[in-house]
């Protein structure tokens, strides 16, 4: 399997930015999908949890099926599930932060995640929307912005790391809503890989059609594509279009809640993916 090297210019220039800051913060706030935390981990925060101190926010969570997020929420340290969008989950992150904080300053720390995943609702949740940024801070690197809220020092830093660059895991990304479909080759063939996923796993009521046995992960898709009115002349389906509006559904949480990993187990497609760790199918 090729690989798919995704924007590697503003990686490493994340990479570059993130190094010159990490050794001035205290602590580091990661950001995940809850419906696959592994995949959805930062490249680089294995190495960074060797320098500083990360607490793990699993976004996402009113779409995750609730007993497996309890697994990964006892598998992971400090860590915690949160519905960014309604806030829910904030005020025992700050806690959680203001641990870190040195009695002489404010707690200093970066938020950091792969692309879509909640990383700037977090962001814009800590800073407040009525405080601006601080300017440059003495002795740490220039052409970044900090914003001082409740105690806490934080820096934005958009982009500053990016996704994993296998295929495996853009396609995964993908299902979630965070990764372009064009990256893997477009809509139809993301969906048809879900398709395959989720027959395969008898996650089947996650797919808004009725499936027969023996029917072809093709067939299936073009039974959505009818059922969502993605029609061309001559009657026939847009696949690619099928395949948008089936991927948004799933992404979105209106196909139902569901985890794509647990702890400890096989992967979750049998792609080379490093990072990932050990992750089971149930």
């Amino acid at each position: 399997m090729p690989r798919t090297v995704w924007y590697p210019g503003h990686m490493a220039k994340g990479t570059r930015k993130l190094n010159e800051l990490v050794s001035k913060l205290d602590i580091i706030l990661e950001v995940r999908d809850s419906r696959s935390p592994a995949s959805t981990s930062s490249p680089l925060i294995k190495s960074l949890s060797k320098i500083k101190p990360v607490i793990h926010v699993l976004s996402r969570k009113d779409l995750a099926d609730p007993d497996k997020l309890n697994l990964w929420l006892k598998e992971l340290k400090h860590t915690f599930a949160a519905d960014l969008r309604k806030r829910e989950g904030i005020n025992a992150i700050k806690k959680a932060i203001l641990k870190f904080k040195p009695e002489h300053r404010e707690v200093r720390l970066a938020v950091v995640g792969i692309p879509n995943v909640g990383k700037s609702l977090l962001l814009n949740s800590l800073i407040g929307k009525s405080n601006a940024s601080v300017g440059n801070i003495p002795g740490i690197t220039k052409s970044v912005s900090w914003y001082r809220n409740e105690g806490m020092l934080i820096v934005d830093s958009p982009g500053i790391l990016d996704s994993h660059s296998e295929e495996g895991v853009h396609l995964i990304l993908s299902w979630l809503g965070c990764a372009k479909a064009e990256v893997v080759g477009g809509f139809e063939k993301s969906a048809i890989e879900l398709i395959k996923f989720l027959c395969s796993k008898g996650f089947q009521e996650f797919i808004p059609v009725e499936v027969t046995e023996n029917l072809l992960p093709e067939s299936i898709l073009e039974l959505i594509g009818k059922k969502y009115g993605c029609l061309i002349s001559g009657g026939r389906v847009d696949f690619e279009l099928a395949g948008r509006k089936f991927i948004e559904a799933f992404s979105t949480g209106r196909l139902g809640k569901i985890c794509l990993e647990v702890p400890h187990g096989e992967r979750v497609i049998d792609f080379s993916v490093k990072n990932v760790g050990a992750v089971e199918i149930d």
